[in-house]
């Protein structure tokens, strides 16, 4: 490949296009290994700096005073403490003393090694052809990536050796050289985790017979000389402990990502539960082997790597969280046929493997099933359901290309900031967008619960101090009308007070969510437009109430506020009765009420055509602020804060993407061809932001 992309009539001399642009790669290779080592590093910190008692707790299984290094009797007397194979007690023993001696520093150094040398294996074996930017850049992304990943800083926090098997099927099926090598180091990742010798079917069905004998014959080895060195230990494993699977715990808990945990999840106990558990895990084996042995075939052995691992995780008896990493090999398969579509599966991968359950899915009882075995979904999608394309379609390295915008002519010669980030036209992909709504909701909910200045007391001294700077500020301009609104709503209007605790409380999801599916489905490169927009405003909402808590008109002791909401306030505790671990009370400045109602406004007024619905645009607003003001839960100034943001999220969407593309909606005659049914809209340039 080389070869291919040096010399010709592309290259120029080193101040040419051509020297620029290897310049500009050269860049952002070194700015992704400066990302991959800043993450090392803060990785090596976070387990370095955690005081001694609670980081490597895992370790204790080797280095306590029950530990490996000091047991005398069984490995296995204590069940919560060592729950890996006899081979894996006798490999590893001396390793503990190493660590005992390092009191995990070397334990932790090491596995850091392991995780960069997984890195650039996994970057080598990117299934061919490969661009040579990709490849230039496809090592420190895979460092990176495996140092978010749940599994790998699980592994580091808790002094996990689950790295190990994953690198050492890696080095037998890309690194050495010999089939008889190559099945030594998969039989050896067999012997330290038994699913691993799934690997041995898909080395015999691709050809590589010797190498799936010499698997086979290493684990039987290697499993022997632990049986002859602790057959008591042996025996407790392998037959009291089936395999080891009665060693865990607490095999229903959510960290158990197994077919097994589930089953114990849904409640399911007993013979029944093993039956079916057996069943199951048979036929995901079945057709998961046959899915890695067609893309090995096909040339992408990584992804027939990564989805039998993926069929080890459902099928083993337990499963944890450190020994995931399987399932973000699958990263390297390619689905959908647009080029939009493309980042779908990756992401999906990525976020299961990265986030949090709970950031990925609202708590909710409904969808606690999807919530607590979110990476089996994502092991048995890979295993068995995703189809990932072959590299003879010609999809495979050219997609269906996205359609963008003719550029608009700016107002200023220096707009767009940002020029390769162009206007799409075509409709995004519904599953990323959910998920990036979902996850930035979240991501949203924990920085605004974060924001409270401190300590609860802390905050709350605070947020009052600049209550009565707002209030002071108020009264200087003669706009301070809460207390008179409030007041009036309350003991003059009863129904206006039902109608704004209704309005507050329903209309500031219910709106701005209503008039995104509709631009999704209608408009979709409007859609994106106004989604970057509101995306900017409520980031810079989030800086607002970090730098600057305020509590609302509700929460000022001695000014008199009723509040209609939530009903009267004990303002004699510390937290007022409501700062609650699920919302921050003291995030008042800027309005995101009024700031997304203001939103909601000025894209339906810029976007409808008739006149009446251009007005219900107008109104949204008003009858916001007059509901957060009626209700006691904001100052005007709030308001004005959140105008301000929302202000600048257009102009930020505007600076950085360019004018807005106007777009009109073309009616699709039945029976047309692809392409005009796949586009709704036509593009008439405008020069308005």
């Amino acid at each position: 490949m080389a070869n291919v992309e040096h010399g010709g009539p592309m290259s120029g001399p080193v101040g040419g296009p051509v020297g620029t642009a290897t310049g500009r790669v050269s860049a952002v290779r070194v700015g992704l290994w400066l990302i991959a080592a800043v993450l090392a590093v803060r990785q090596l910190v976070v387990v370095l700096s955690t005081p001694r008692g609670e980081r490597l707790t895992d370790l204790e299984t080797w280095i306590g005073p029950e530990g490996v290094l000091h047991v005398k009797g069984s490995l296995y007397d204590a069940p919560d403490l060592f729950t890996g194979t006899p081979f894996a007690g006798l490999v590893l023993k001396p390793l503990s003393r190493a660590a005992e001696q390092a009191l995990g520093w070397g334990w932790t150094f090491g596995s850091l090694a392991l995780v960069v040398a997984l890195g650039l294996v996994a970057a080598r074996a990117l299934p061919q052809p490969v661009a040579r930017r990709t490849s230039l850049f496809a090592a420190p992304v895979a460092i990176s990536l495996l140092m978010l990943s749940l599994p790998v800083r699980n592994a580091f926090t808790l002094g996990q050796t689950s790295i190990l098997p994953v690198l050492l099927v890696l080095l037998g099926c890309f690194a050495v050289r010999g089939e008889k090598s190559s099945g030594v180091l998969v039989g050896v990742a067999a012997a330290l985790q038994p699913t691993v010798l799934l690997f041995a079917p898909l080395l015999w069905f691709t050809g590589r017979r010797r190498a799936a004998i010499s698997t086979g014959v290493t684990f039987v080895a290697a499993t022997g000389l632990a049986w002859a060195a602790m057959p008591h230990d042996s025996w407790t494993y392998w037959v009291h402990h089936m395999a080891g699977a009665g060693l865990a715990t607490d095999p229903a808990a959510n960290a158990n990502q197994s077919l097994h945990g589930m089953l114990l999840r849904f409640g399911l106990e007993g013979p029944g539960e093993k039956a079916l558990f057996l069943a199951l895990g048979a036929g995901v084996t079945v057709l998961g082997l046959r899915r890695a042995v067609r893309y090995a075939r096909d040339g992408q052995l990584l992804l027939a790597v990564a989805v039998t691992g993926c069929v080890a995780v459902a099928v083993s008896p337990t499963t944890w969280q450190h020994q995931l990493l399987w399932v973000l090999l699958a990263v390297v398969g390619r689905v959908g046929k647009r080029a939009s579509d493309r980042y779908m599966w990756p992401v999906l991968v990525i976020l299961a493997l990265t986030l949090p359950s709970k950031m990925m899915l609202p708590n909710m009882p409904s969808l606690e099933p999807l919530r607590d075995n979110v990476v089996l979904i994502a092991a048995l999608a890979a295993a068995c359901a995703v189809p990932f394309l072959s590299r003879e379609s010609p999809l495979y390295q050219a997609p269906i290309p996205t359609d963008y915008a003719a550029p608009v002519p700016a107002r200023w010669k220096w707009v767009p900031l940002v020029p390769v980030w162009r206007r799409v036209l075509t409709r995004p992909n519904l599953i990323l967008e959910l998920l990036l709504i979902r996850v930035g909701y979240s991501a949203y909910q924990q920085v605004r619960l974060a924001a409270t200045g401190g300590t609860i007391s802390g905050g709350r001294v605070t947020a009052e101090h600049h209550g009565a700077q707002i209030h002071s500020i108020e009264k200087f301009l003669h706009i301070d009308i809460e207390h008179w609104v409030n007041h009036g709503v309350v003991h003059h209007a009863t129904w206006l007070k039902d109608f704004f605790n209704f309005y507050y409380t329903s209309f500031h999801f219910v709106v701005p969510l209503s008039l995104l599916a509709l631009m999704y489905v209608r408009r979709p490169a409007e859609y994106r437009w106004a989604r970057s927009a509101l995306g900017f405003a409520t980031l810079l909402a989030l800086i607002g109430f970090w730098a600057y808590p305020l509590a609302p008109p509700r929460l000022m002791p001695g000014l008199g506020f009723i509040d209609t909401v939530h009903g009267v306030q004990d303002f004699s505790k510390p937290n007022y009765g409501t700062l609650t671990q699920l919302t921050n009370q003291y995030a008042a400045m800027p309005s995101l009420h009024f700031g997304w109602s203001l939103w909601c406004g000025i894209v339906i007024i810029v976007l409808a055509r008739r006149k009446w619905v251009k007005a219900l645009g107008l109104i949204h607003p008003l009858c916001t602020v007059s509901a957060i003001v009626g209700t006691g839960n904001h100052w005007i100034l709030d308001a004005a804060g959140g105008a301000a943001v929302v202000s600048l999220g257009f102009f930020l969407t505007y600076v950085l993407q360019g004018p807005r593309v106007r777009t009109a909606a073309v009616p699709v005659r039945p029976g047309g061809d692809d392409e005009a049914a796949h586009s709704d809209q036509t593009v008439l340039p405008t020069a308005k932001g």
